[in-house]
């Protein structure tokens, strides 16, 4: 039935269409469209739904990376911390790292000599310095480690700088099309001709003078089967997992933890309850969003924390994980943990014909740049386009911020009634946006259906009406990762708040990961904390 449907044909032409709907094409797009391009961006399932929202949430210049002399990767990201600090202050916040030294692991005159370049490599006006640590008896480190290191990176919630960018590209003009899957495309007669499907199985074309190939782990499929063009094998496939447990310490540092096979694992603090632990590295096949954690990457993450924390962690200790998989361009590296987190573009445009660029590897960090590349890379095929913008720009929310505490207490000076953890986490989620979630509201009731944690009706609207959400778990794992402490009935209850909402229910492909990704991991019957689906 759906294959017969016909194509739908938008009149318009558009600049630049961009496949993918993750950080590197929702950064495009937001960059694009605010030099003045038409932008028509599809991503086939959510925004972020998969490797943008499985990162370890940082904004890192990757410390590692040193020791694989990335130091023009280093030196960019390191500089981008404090760019996209100001860009998205409610989103992005520094975030002290304690480094426990292991002497037969590293020598501490290397590690002294790694973060002194990682002090000074990249621009770094508002993030402290390194110093040396000795630990006391209070620390949470067992007793046999004595002596470490403390730098900063910064901590970022990942799927929500992906939406806010996704808002940016819209306000600038952008069309924003998630749970739209390009079927096809091809070039004819100077432009290409795309031919699209949504969730429901209706079809439109559209065509656009440029494509941008942002597709991620599939951008090579899509090269194959979507753009009939022979793959090169320029990625690798590689997945990183990451386990949720109840804090492991009381302080407000995450740690990075060095393990004898030369990786690394953070432990980082988490939604004020949690701490995230990853990740993992191994070479992937497969459909990337089938990706699921295995038993050894469990045992593997449980063993570093073990070997190093007082507090010793099991598996019935495990609220939630999740895996991602990272498309890396291939550098013919052996070790998966060496492979360059590098990007590299692709442009194609032969004897006239229509561009396309694919892109290929990059981090969450480098994003920004990876988008002013992409369009310098592009700048010959629009003269008309606008210069660089966006390293001195707002993304939304960021409007007017002073600061993420002085806009909860705003909140709640102006709404008396508004509980301070609410006007915190919308601070913190919506930033300056978080007063048109206030609008008319007079009293608590005014804010709608309560699902429980402070999630109400009133947000469940706004996400739905502004930031593209259409299921639970788009709302409750990547608009405001709630899905940590609602449980199943909960969870539940807004799911069929949502269908009775929305006259076309998102595709089943979204609803799918509502259940758990594995056969879940066994829980103590009695921690109702612990008994909800993984992710």
């Amino acid at each position: 039935m759906t294959a017969s449907l016909p194509f739908t044909p938008l009149a318009e032409v558009y600049d630049l269409a961009v496949i993918g709907g993750g950080i590197n094409g929702c950064g495009i797009a937001a960059d694009a469209a605010g030099r003045g391009l038409s932008v028509f961006l599809c991503e086939q399932h959510d925004l972020a739904a998969h490797t943008s929202s499985a990162s370890s949430k940082l904004i890192h210049g990757g410390l590692r990376y040193l020791e694989h002399h990335e130091f023009r990767l280093v030196r960019e990201a390191l500089g981008e911390r404090e760019v996209l600090l100001g860009m998205a202050p409610h989103l992005v916040r520094p975030l002290r790292f304690i480094l426990p030294h292991r002497p037969h692991l590293r020598p501490a005159w290397m590690i002294r000599a790694g973060l002194f370049l990682y002090d000074h490599l990249g621009a770094r006006h508002s993030l402290a310095g390194s110093r040396h640590l000795t630990f006391g008896p209070g620390c949470p480190l067992k007793a046999d480690i004595e002596q470490g290191f403390e730098y900063s990176d910064c901590a970022v919630d990942d799927a929500r700088l992906v939406v806010v960018n996704a808002i940016s590209a819209h306000e600038h003009g952008a069309h924003i099309h998630p749970r739209t899957r390009c079927i096809s495309a091809r070039r004819s007669k100077g432009l290409w001709h795309l031919h699209l499907e949504r969730a429901d199985g209706s079809r439109l074309s559209l065509r656009a003078r440029a494509l941008v190939n942002a597709a991620g782990p599939w951008v090579e499929q899509f090269l194959q089967q979507g753009l009939h063009q022979p793959g090169a094998q320029h990625l690798r496939l590689v997945q990183g997992s990451h386990i949720v447990v109840p804090r492991l310490h009381d302080d407000e540092h995450a740690y990075i933890l060095q393990h004898t096979d030369g990786r690394i694992v953070f432990v980082i603090p988490w939604q004020k309850r949690f701490s995230l632990i990853g990740t993992t590295d191994r070479e992937y096949q497969g459909d990337p969003a089938a990706a699921r954690i295995s038993d050894e990457e469990i045992d593997y993450l449980l063993g570093v924390v073990n070997a190093h924390f007082r507090r010793q962690i099991e598996r019935a200790d495990i609220v939630s994980h999740f895996s991602g998989v990272r498309p890396l361009y291939d550098d013919a590296t052996g070790n998966p943990s060496a492979i360059s987190r590098d990007y590299h573009l692709a442009l194609s445009s032969e004897h006239g014909a229509a561009p396309l660029l694919s892109v290929f590897g990059g981090k969450l960090t480098t994003y920004r740049k990876l988008a002013e590349a992409a369009l310098e890379q592009l700048a010959t095929f629009f003269p008309q386009m606008g210069p660089a913008w966006t390293a001195t720009s707002k993304l939304p929310g960021a409007e007017e911020l002073d600061s993420v505490r002085k806009l909860a207490e705003n909140l709640c000076d102006a709404h008396g009634w508004l509980a301070d953890d609410l006007a915190r986490r919308w601070a913190a989620s919506y930033g300056t946006r978080a007063w048109s979630l206030l609008e008319d509201a007079h009293c608590l009731m005014d804010l709608g259906e309560n699902f429980g944690a402070g999630l109400y009706a009133r947000e469940v609207d706004y996400l739905c009406e502004e930031e593209w959400a259409a299921s639970a778990e788009d709302i409750l794992w990547r608009r405001t990762k709630l899905g940590l402490v609602l449980g199943p009935m909960q969870q539940q209850k807004l799911a069929r708040y949502l269908q009775k909402r929305c006259a076309n229910p998102a595709a089943p492909v979204v609803h799918e990961r509502l259940a758990p990704l594995r056969a879940p991991i066994e829980t103590p019957a009695g921690n109702p904390l612990l008994q909800r689906p993984t992710r």
